[in-house]
């Protein structure tokens, strides 16, 4: 098979390089999906507090036209 000598070095790149290299990619891979999820419900959150604010806008816009109208049949009643 293989020679002491070599199956030392392969036991050492094991150890030193390729299982560090390995937990690092991992956690950086762990780290990623947690981020990933925190973009989702930021994402949502962000939607509907657009859409709260929308709804919000038509509604002023709605009562500030009942006020105007209001507004001009009082004119229009004043002035007769």
């Amino acid at each position: 098979m293989l020679d002491e000598p070599v199956l030392r070095m392969l036991n050492t790149l094991l150890q030193w390089i390729i299982a560090p290299v390995a937990a690092f990619v991992w956690m950086n891979y762990m780290r990623l999906q947690k981020h990933d999820t925190d973009i989702a419900v930021l994402k949502a959150s962000s939607s509907s507090a657009k859409e709260a604010h929308d709804r919000e806008i038509k509604e002023i816009r709605e009562t500030s036209r009942a006020i105007m109208a209001k507004l001009d049949s009082i004119e229009e009643a004043l002035r007769k």
